[in-house]
């Protein structure tokens, strides 16, 4: 009974075992195939996701190829370009600007020094204030001292116009001329009461701020170009010796064809020795400066006449109190302008001889500017020979009232 008994129940917990297991099996196998599911799914559509946006960018660069990058590098370089144009036109504009700001600073503080130091040159300044600033075409300077009265006679009666005529010749043509001078070491002596006097009855005296000196030339054409940009607005300043014989009007229709050029230096160019020797004339204290003894001076107008432009004396009377000066005037300015974008021109009717050579030059048609005597930096007695000059080298009062500048 007992071993039947055991047989029974061993077989019927046999059974339930299997059943169990079997069901066991198919929940396993179920859950195994919902995690497979799962596990499987996302990353194949993240992977296809990301291949076809990668794909869809080739597509797209291969379609399009360079070509909208060249266009935008095109667009972009045009835009470029009209910046650049337009900042430089900015430029342009402002240069202007701060030169006309710089002009009117200096005639400002030319007018204070004036008024302060009681200049006879205030009334003048006065009358250009007054009257509004007016463009001339050009101020003629005639360096003068006070020993020189017949010289300033001669040339009255020569190639100056005098009284009314020169006041016509200010209003019609815009041409101003004056002897420039300074004052005596003695302020208010006799050297400085014959001027006055003299100007009293011609009135064509620019009475500087300054003190009478040859070895002083150079601070004193410092001086004339302040003086003068302050009180006239000209095109053009020039600066000639009352030993020199000019032809107004060629002078200005030669002068006038640089207008358009904003800074400009004419005269008869030269490049003389640097003179180290002391005692002889037109001796350089300074030659070391140029080197080895024996070398000549940068390019540089000759003395005896020149003009500048309107900027360039402008720029001078700026910069007068740090423009070194050297013994020799023309070299002073040549040195000024050395470190400046400045054009020379060097015109050889500048510096004509005396007959026959301009009147030669007159006869076949190229009128001289000016005439004198190299041996004499100047026409050798001039005050018995400038008439003489004049009637042969002359280029007649008519050229002058007829000419258009």
């Amino acid at each position: 009974m007992t071993w039947k008994s055991r047989g029974v129940d061993t077989s019927a917990k046999s059974v339930v075992s299997k059943k169990w297991s079997l069901l066991l099996c198919i929940g396993c196998f179920c859950a195994g195939m919902l995690f497979s599911d799962r596990m499987w799914t996302v990353p194949e559509v993240k992977d296809i996701s990301r291949t076809t946006r990668v794909e869809d960018e080739k597509l797209k660069l291969v379609s399009e190829g360079c070509a909208p990058e060249t266009k935008d590098v095109r667009h972009e370089s045009k835009d470029i370009m009209g910046e650049v144009s337009k900042t430089h036109h900015a430029i342009q504009t402002l240069d202007k600007t701060i030169s006309n700001l710089e002009m009117e600073l200096a005639a400002a503080r030319a007018a204070q020094e004036s008024i302060l130091n009681g200049s006879p040159v205030s009334d003048n300044l006065k009358i250009t204030q007054s009257s509004g600033k007016r463009k001339y075409l050009m101020v003629i300077g005639i360096n003068t001292a006070f020993s020189s009265r017949k010289r300033r006679d001669s040339v009255r009666a020569t190639w100056m116009p005098q009284g009314d005529k020169r006041k016509k010749l200010e209003e019609e043509k815009g041409i101003i001329i004056r002897f420039v001078i300074g004052h005596s070491a003695t302020a208010g002596g006799i050297l400085d009461r014959a001027i006055e006097a003299e100007d009293k009855k011609h009135g064509d005296f620019l009475r500087l701020e300054h003190v009478e000196g040859y070895l002083e030339l150079s601070a004193k054409t410092k001086t004339y170009f302040a003086t003068a940009v302050a009180l006239w607005d000209a095109d053009f300043y020039v600066k000639v010796d009352d030993d020199v014989h000019v032809n107004i009007a060629t002078l200005g229709a030669t002068l006038a064809r640089h207008r358009s050029k904003p800074r400009v230096y004419i005269g008869c160019m030269k490049s003389g020795p640097v003179l180290a020797q002391k005692g002889v004339k037109y001796h350089e204290p300074e030659y070391w400066k140029f080197g080895e003894e024996g070398n000549k001076y940068f390019r540089h107008a000759t003395g005896q006449l020149y003009a500048i432009s309107n900027d360039l004396a402008t720029y001078i009377s700026i910069n007068q109190h740090v423009l070194h000066k050297y013994a020799n005037e023309d070299v002073s300015l040549g040195s000024w302008f050395l470190g400046l974008d400045v054009e020379h021109i060097d015109d050889r009717r500048l510096c004509c001889g005396t007959p026959p050579d301009c009147e030669w030059k007159a006869q076949a048609g190229n009128i001289c500017v000016a005439s004198f005597d190299w041996s004499c930096s100047g026409i050798c007695k001039s005050v018995e020979r400038i008439k003489e000059v004049h009637r042969r080298c002359g280029e007649g009062e008519n050229a002058l009232w007829s000419a258009e500048f």
